[in-house]
This record gives structure tokens, C-alpha cells and sequence, in this order.
């Protein structure tokens, strides 16, 4: 954390502000903080101070986790970002587009698990010889039930 120019204080938010600013925790910013995804910088008495794009970034960082994005690859979406500099809609259109494969992938397994759950409702049986949900990585049970590989 650099030291805080006495010229530039008006300009920083406390970590107070920013917590209600954006709606979330002082204890979730600190945490933000922790894992480098918002930086700050100390007062001559070593309070935090933020310049005003960390709310933009913790905005995009509440999205992409509500859209299930890891926070390290929301880390490394934001390492990208100039220091220092509000993230723009061009910005956050270049973050969304690489996180738009990750998420069709996932909307196409949870389409594939709700027709498997269908299937399952009709038969009951959850067994874990033969149900693919609860038994996903048994590409050998095609071959029928019992050891395949003797």
C-alpha cells in the first residue's frame, strides 16, 4: 500500500464510504483488498484510502460473482485494467466476452444434468451402479452392469 499525497485526500474514499457506496461489508472490501483485486492507499495515520474506480471495480466484481465467475479469474480479468482507472463499457464488454464461454459451457452442463434428472424422476432408482447422476465418470456402464475390464 503506497502512502497517500496530502493533496489527494479530498479526492480517495474512505473504506466507510466506499462500503455503503457500493452495498457491500467494509470486511468484503478488506477481503477484496487481501486477494488484490482493489487496491488502496494509507493516510498519514495509515487509513485506507480508495480512489473512486474502486467502486466500479467492486461493481464488476459482485456481477461476475453473482454470475458464478471464480475470483481468480475475476483477479486476472481486473489485473488486465489500468491502475487507477475507472473501468470503462469497452472494459467490461472485452471482461464479459471472455467470460461468456465459460458460462455457455456451464448453462450446457446444467441443461445436460436437469435432463438427466428428468430421466431419473421417471425411474427412481438412483442407483449407483447405474444412475448418471450419482455416478457421473462411468463411461463403462454403457457396457452393462458389473466389472467391464475383466
Amino acid at each position: 500500500m503506497a502512502k497517500l499525497d496530502p493533496a489527494e485526500i479530498g479526492k480517495q474514499l474512505t473504506v466507510g464510504e466506499v462500503a455503503r457506496r457500493s452495498g457491500v461489508p467494509v470486511s468484503t472490501l478488506h477481503f477484496y483488498e487481501a486477494k488484490g483485486l482493489i487496491h488502496c492507499v494509507r493516510s498519514s495515520g495509515q487509513q485506507r484510502r480508495y480512489g473512486r474506480d474502486v467502486l466500479r471495480r467492486v461493481a464488476v466484481i459482485k456481477v461476475a460473482q453473482r454470475i458464478g465467475i471464480p475470483l481468480a479469474a475475476i483477479g486476472e480479468a481486473l489485473a488486465s485494467l489500468p491502475e487507477g482507472r475507472t473501468p470503462t463499457a469497452a472494459d467490461w464488454a472485452r471482461l464479459s466476452r471472455l467470460w461468456r464461454g465459460e458460462l455457455d459451457a456451464r448453462i450446457a452442463q446444467l441443461t445436460r444434468l436437469r435432463d438427466q434428472l428428468d430421466d431419473c424422476i421417471g425411474c427412481g432408482c438412483l442407483s449407483i451402479e447405474a444412475c448418471r447422476l450419482r455416478n457421473p465418470l462411468d463411461s463403462l456402464s454403457d457396457q452393462g452392469s458389473g466389472p467391464q475390464l475383466l
